[in-house]
């Protein structure tokens, strides 16, 4: 060690979001459903029994954190690792340790692993009897849904706690706290920030306290003081961000989280939603295609036959993404969500789908009826092909009253006509007739 080394302090070079990482409970912001007093979470950790557990939430919603207050309270030996950077070798090496320290001390190992998601599933086997017997307790953090991407076997042998975004009052705590505190904070700053510069980062980090941090230490370092005193308002609020990250990825759970709320918002006929979930997929780079699809799929499934003339304003908008391309593309795409939002609803498309088909399955072997069977082959006519069948134009109305089913099937119905729009059944209804 030489004398350079000797006088570094990486705690003084973190950034603030680091710095500011709560030690205990008392400085933990947010979480209260698993972290508030008398939680069972809080109970564990407090107890010092903690088993394995899996915390699932999306940035900045505090799951290092509680990982750095489990670690403050356990007797276990605390070892943290990156599911990035740590390979087999190394996993079988803290797992060898960890039996040894039980052997010899009779201590226990915690392993701590940030974005567990991303262990592929040879790692996840690895730890796993080390698990099951005991030998570790593990802590897995993941941004992504660990039902998708743990293996089952690893998250049946553990705890899941699922934390939430932090709301806009949990960052202005946050924001508050780095601003007054002296040591680890930007409280040796003489700083006086407006309510609109709070309230805009407030909104900014979108749940995200490490963001919203991120944000108010490169504008009250790149502020200059003026009469000692640094003044940030809802200006230079704005400057100390780029812009505005979207919490989307195209490979996650998030991803499928997004698509959903587009989809629900068309079919709860809420036009604006619909049109600010679809435009925000967009904006994070999902591919047109895969959300054209979406939107062709639930003009037939949400509205149908209630306006069947959507689902050809949808097939009209993936033509014109074929043919002319983003972003110009985006405005039938657009035309074809607000039809989808704005149309009567009927979901009897989708209902017969299921029943038909469940229905086939199970009766495979129906007989098609002589009437209805092809008479135009040589031979056809004399086997009875044809006899009897109604030809329904030479009726008023087109319509005549004749079995098409199997006879041993005449009593099914798969289609229930919702009576929404143009969602009618006309046969039925020509039969109530008479």
């Amino acid at each position: 060690m030489d004398l350079f080394s000797a006088s570094f302090d990486s705690g003084k070079i973190a950034p603030l979001a680091e710095r500011m990482r709560p030690q205990g409970f008392a400085d933990f912001i947010g979480q209260e459903e698993i972290l508030g007093p008398g939680k069972l979470l809080r109970r564990a950790i407090e107890a010092d029994r903690i088993g394995s557990i899996i915390l699932f939430g999306p940035p900045g919603s505090g799951k290092t954190s509680i990982a750095q207050i489990i670690a403050n309270h356990t007797s276990s030996d605390f070892v943290r690792i990156n599911a990035v950077s740590a390979g087999a070798k190394e996993l079988r090496a803290i797992i060898d340790q960890a039996e040894e320290k039980l052997k010899l001390y009779g201590q226990k190992t915690l392993v701590f692993c940030d974005e567990v998601h991303r262990f592929n599933k040879g790692q996840q086997d690895i730890l796993l009897p080390a698990v099951e017997k005991g030998l570790i307790n593990f802590i897995g953090a993941t941004t992504e849904n660990p039902y998708f991407e743990l293996n089952s076997a690893l998250l049946s042998r553990s705890s899941l706690f699922r934390l939430r975004s932090l709301n806009e009052e949990d960052i202005k705590r946050g924001i508050s706290q780095a601003l007054n505190d002296p040591v680890k904070g930007l409280g040796n700053y003489k700083t006086n920030v407006s309510p609109e510069a709070l309230a805009f980062w407030a909104g900014f980090a979108n749940g995200d306290l490490r963001r919203a941090l991120n944000a108010l230490e490169l504008a009250v370092l790149t502020t200059q003081p003026v009469e000692g005193i640094r003044t940030v308002d809802l200006e230079t609020a704005k400057e100390s961000i780029q812009e505005r990250a979207c919490l989307y990825d195209k490979k996650g759970d998030n991803h499928y989280d997004m698509i959903s709320a587009m989809i629900k918002s068309m079919r709860g006929s809420d036009p604006d939603a619909a049109l600010y979930w679809f435009a925000l997929i967009l904006e994070s780079g999902e591919d047109p295609r895969f959300v054209m699809r979406r939107i062709i799929i639930h003009a037939s499934e949400d509205v149908g036959l209630a306006d069947p003339m959507v689902m050809l304003q949808a097939h009209a908008a993936a033509n014109a993404l074929e043919w002319i391309g983003m972003p110009e593309a985006r405005i039938p795409m657009v035309q074809a969500v607000l039809a989808i939002a704005n149309a009567p609803k009927s979901n009897s498309v989708v209902t017969a789908m299921h029943k038909v088909f469940a229905y086939a399955k199970a009766n495979p072997q129906a007989q098609v009826p002589l009437h209805l069977r092809d008479s135009h082959y040589p031979g056809a006519s004399q086997l009875g092909h044809g006899t009897g069948y109604l030809y329904p134009h030479s009726y008023p109305g087109s319509w005549v009253e004749q079995a098409y089913l199997p006879e041993s099937h005449q009593h099914v119905q798969f289609y229930e006509p919702t009576g929404k729009g143009a969602d009618h059944n006309r046969g039925r209804a020509e039969k109530e007739k008479k």
